[in-house]
């Protein structure tokens, strides 16, 4: 098992945690890697009713790890690779995925809140993409999956970063806990009392009705990034 992935599994609930809480779980090459891993294991996993994502210590992702970037073609490529499967990887889990935001969601961070399920917060969680700041395209597309289209773009063109109680009245999260995890954990029981099988069968169905606005937008962001990422 992973160091930099913990998980942990109960009553058909996975809760699965970034383990990066000194570099408040940015995700470096070797995170994106190991959690793309373990998502694709909990999507073809039959007895997982429900997952629970979050991060350890006092973040919940702080967003890419730019320390890596640059480097050789190889690792520009790895980069995007690893970015690309981790996020196809979480939209291709079959079962509800709760994110229990215990902190900073930021970047990279927000956009995996963002292709979860259900969203809690902690008081002290915030959510955005500032990368506009430092001259990087923001991900509009993540953005837009929890938010109204005109708020989408204020935030992507400002680099807003929002905290718990407007991400509450914003509706980017359903509600504020304290205990986020624990909270997450009881709904996700909740939910798992009715069975995996038709909690799949409830989420493939809100994906085909979702449209592909939000996967187009998505599509998108990902072919810029690797071309910013080789200069193209």
């Amino acid at each position: 098992m992973s160091e930099l992935v913990l998980v942990d599994s109960a009553d058909a609930v996975a809760t699965v945690t970034l383990n990066r809480p000194e570099k408040r779980n940015a995700l470096s090459l070797e995170l994106r890697r190991d959690l793309g891993d373990e998502f694709e294991r909990l999507g073809a996993a039959a007895d997982v009713a429900v997952v629970v994502l979050t991060g350890a210590g006092t973040a919940f992702c702080a967003g890419m790890d730019r320390t890596q970037f640059g480097g050789d073609d190889a690792n520009r490529r790895e980069i995007w690779e690893t970015s690309n499967r981790l996020f196809d990887a979480l939209s291709a889990v079959a079962a509800p995925v709760i994110a229990a935001v215990n902190g900073p969601a930021l970047g990279g961070g927000c956009a995996l809140a963002a292709v979860c399920d259900v969203r809690l917060a902690s008081p002290t969680a915030t959510f955005g993409h500032p990368e506009i700041k430092l001259g990087i395209p923001p991900s509009y597309a993540a953005l837009l999956r929890m938010l109204p289209d005109q708020i989408a773009r204020e935030m992507a063109f400002t680099g807003r970063v929002v905290e718990a109680n407007e991400a509450l009245a914003l509706g980017i999260v359903r509600e504020i806990a304290d205990d986020v995890v624990g909270r997450a954990q009881e709904l996700a029981k909740e939910m798992a009392q009715h069975g995996a099988a038709v909690l799949r069968q409830t989420k493939k169905l809100m994906i085909e009705a979702g449209g592909g606005v939000a996967e187009a937008a998505w599509r998108a962001e990902m072919a810029l990034f690797g071309r910013v990422l080789f200069g193209e």
